[in-house]
């Protein structure tokens, strides 16, 4: 089993997935040296894989004046393959793709050059293409690369998917996994449904990208009935957002979550990190602070010199600041800061 092949499986078996940030200087230029050191924190934290630009690494790495696309994947990917050189560990490299064909497929070919396992194919901005148009555009994509489907929540640029979009989505080769991102139990239930019930439902792994029911969603069995089968399908592991944040908590405590059972002490638990959630990704004001929350808990931490977005409106929102110090305080237990500040000091000394 070479590189790649080991990769897929470790996706498939479902996994850590943090979205990477992006490290920028004061002056909003690209930090290559902080980049490289919080990739290598996802990756010491024990991250199964990791994904980089999506929407936390911020889609606006792709406008021309900025053009960051290559140069982030690049460093990212560099990164991923120095810790497997000196540790053996197959970590999976997964780049997002945005826009039409072209622009999509132009996106896949760079994620090829830097070797990566599978691209995470964003339906941003492309609400004026019609969903047969979406799944042509899949079509074309997973020709190239395995694909992971996106469905992405309207608040951050994504769209609504009819049950039948996501029924042609499952059955469309060399699509590996599905991250469900709609943070909508109604719609989320469209997507498990359709691939539990489609041809391929034991080829492609659901991920959660539901920031608000993370762990319910890790520990739920969806059961589904048709002409007297009954399917039972779960989430197996999660690409997300909020776990860049405090990761090396996530993976210690992703074990009691993958393929268990619901208890009243793990649903509290879930309620803590939706609730923790809600503060980092500024649901009370529409998730306008969302990345800057998250640059907030990594700067607190050393992991980011500054919140800096390359959109300098992009800052935390009144009272942001003050709600991420409740939930330091109320939920000590979900952070890493006494790993941080040793891996700090770990690599101060190299």
């Amino acid at each position: 089993m070479d590189r790649h092949e080991k990769a897929l499986a470790i996706l498939k078996a479902g996994t850590v997935i943090p979205a990477t940030p992006l490290a920028l200087t004061e002056n909003r230029q690209f930090d290559e040296k902080q980049q490289r050191f919080l990739t290598r924190y996802y990756l010491e934290a024990g991250s199964g894989g990791i994904a980089t630009a999506v929407h936390s690494t911020q889609f606006e790495i792709r406008d021309p004046e900025v053009n960051l696309f290559e140069t982030v994947i690049a460093t990212v990917s560099d990164e991923i393959d120095r810790y497997e050189a000196e540790t053996g560990k197959t970590i999976v490299k997964i780049c997002g793709v945005c826009g039409k064909v072209e622009q999509a497929l132009s996106e896949v070919a760079v994620a090829k050059k830097y070797g990566y396992d599978a691209v995470l194919l964003s339906p941003g901005g492309l609400k004026d293409l019609t969903e047969d148009e979406m799944i042509e555009r899949t079509r074309k994509v997973a020709a190239e690369m395995p694909v992971i489907g996106f469905y992405l929540q309207p608040s951050v640029g994504g769209r609504l998917f009819s049950y039948s979009y996501w029924e042609q989505l499952c059955e469309i080769p060399n699509v590996v996994a599905i991250k469900c991102a709609p943070f909508n139990r109604y719609l989320t239930n469209d997507v498990v449904r359709a691939c539990a019930l489609s041809s391929r439902c034991d080829e492609i792994t659901l991920y959660t990208g539901n920031d608000d029911n993370i762990v319910v969603d890790l520990l739920t069995d969806y059961t589904f009935t048709k002409n007297g089968k009954t399917v039972t399908k779960r989430f197996m592991g999660g690409l997300l957002g909020h776990w860049c944040v405090w990761t090396q908590k996530v993976v210690e405590m992703f074990p009691k979550l993958q393929g268990q059972k619901a208890t009243p002490e793990l649903l509290t638990l879930a309620a803590e990190i939706t609730d923790a959630n809600g503060v980092v990704f500024d649901f009370a004001n529409g998730f306008a602070g969302c990345i800057p929350g998250i640059h907030e808990i990594l700067r607190r931490q050393g992991l980011l010199k500054g919140i800096w977005c390359l959109n300098p409106n992009e800052v935390l929102s009144p009272g942001q600041a003050e709600e991420i110090d409740r939930i330091y305080e109320m939920y000590p237990h979900l952070t890493d800061d006494a790993f941080v500040k040793e891996y700090i000091k770990r690599h101060e000394c190299v």
